[in-house]
């Protein structure tokens, strides 16, 4: 049998107040032509799917379009669990109605006992469980369980899945969890402070196959049939060396899980630039991915008027400009000297791009002689 196994879409995400829907939606593109490339018997999307709680109505359509082509038009289930950024009672708005349509939205606790029944062309079955995203909080109230850690919840769910006999070929477990010893990064909302939030892979080395969700890199946990798929798209500049991908699950009796990586190509990639401003309007014409998202390290040695309009000129899509001239004012000492050499350099630059020439020298000499004061005023109110 075979499974795409994904997560982590985030829909309706801003990045830096910019929609992300069109790279979205170009993404989903590819998850829905993969699936029917490798003729796959499931898609897994193991949480998260949307950004927030309270989607804004470009993602529910957008979602609403994903499922139809996967289920209706290529007649392939889905089945989706519920993440922290979403909302799960939201998230399942018709479920039951969507069940019949081979849409399969498993966000109840109480319900992760129950699979869902997959079989291949070939007559083979998988039972696919769902652990929604959950806190110990919630194991207590829902099941009067003494669960105070992440870690004893998701064994608790986990112990009380695999104590259901089943005559399924191969069992799924689909969860939305951090897992100990995972690589994280920032783009990722935590799930509780100070690394509290962690759960062993251990007790779910059982399954035949684990489709993880929740952290955004791709990888595998514990044991090699233990994965995360990471999410198709690049949410933060920290991202910027992943490799986006989904993950094609293949299960044959007897033998361990074979999994490989399906890349996605995204619309704008995500980057970080670093160089002068006119060497970085220069390459930009012979740059052929000059619309990526950008994140750009100037490192001009003093203040450029407007520099982020200049840029976006040559970059449209640079959503961040830092400076490193400036970082480094604020980790030396400001000496009298360095204070009037930079300042009287910055006044000289603003005085070209704003009057298009040079302070005459008489009008330099009256600058530094102000600034002098002004450094000897400041100095003085230090003491």
């Amino acid at each position: 049998m075979k499974f795409l196994h994904t997560s982590d879409w985030h829909l309706g995400r801003l990045f830096h107040n910019v929609s992300l829907l069109e790279d979205q939606a170009h993404a989903l593109s590819q998850i829905i032509g993969l699936a029917v490339e490798h003729n796959v018997d499931a898609v897994l999307v193991a949480g998260d799917i949307y950004d927030r709680a309270v989607p804004p109505a470009g993602a529910i359509a957008l979602l609403d379009e994903a499922l139809h082509t996967l289920s209706s038009v290529h007649n392939i289930p889905v089945i989706l669990i519920s993440g922290n950024h979403d909302s799960a009672e939201r998230l399942a708005f018709g479920a039951r109605q969507l069940a019949s349509q081979n849409v399969h939205i498993l966000h109840q606790l109480k319900d992760s006992q129950n699979p869902v029944t997959v079989k291949s062309k070939l007559g083979e079955s998988a039972a696919i469980y769902g652990i929604p995203y959950h806190t110990p909080e919630q194991i207590r109230s829902d099941f009067q369980q003494p669960c105070s850690t992440f870690d004893q919840a998701q064994r608790f769910m986990v112990e009380r899945i695999q104590s259901q006999p089943t005559t399924a070929d191969f069992q799924i477990l689909m969860s939305h969890c951090f897992v100990d010893g995972a690589d994280a990064c920032d783009s990722e909302r935590p799930l509780s402070i100070g690394g509290a939030d962690r759960v062993s892979a251990s007790p779910m080395a059982h399954f035949d196959y684990v489709a993880l969700g929740h952290l955004h890199g791709q990888q595998q946990r514990g044991a090699e049939h233990i994965r995360y798929s990471g999410s198709p798209l690049k949410y933060s500049f920290s991202e910027e060396n992943h490799h986006k991908a989904v993950t094609l699950v293949e299960l044959q009796k007897g033998q361990p899980a074979n999994s490989q990586q399906l890349a996605i190509k995204p619309l704008r990639n995500m980057r970080t630039l670093e160089g002068s401003i006119d060497a970085l309007i220069t390459n930009a014409k012979d740059d052929p991915h000059s619309e990526d998202y950008l994140a750009i390290t100037l490192t001009d040695q003093h203040a450029i008027l407007d520099a982020m309009a200049k840029l976006r000129c040559v970059y449209p899509n640079v959503l961040l400009l830092e400076k490193t001239f400036l970082q480094r004012e604020q980790q030396l000492p400001q000496s009298g000297q360095r204070l009037q050499k930079n300042t009287l350099a910055m006044f000289q630059d603003f005085y070209q791009e704003l009057q298009g020439t040079a302070l005459t020298q008489e009008q330099e000499q009256y600058l530094e002689q102000v600034l002098t004061d002004l450094n000897k005023q400041i100095s003085q109110g230090d003491q």
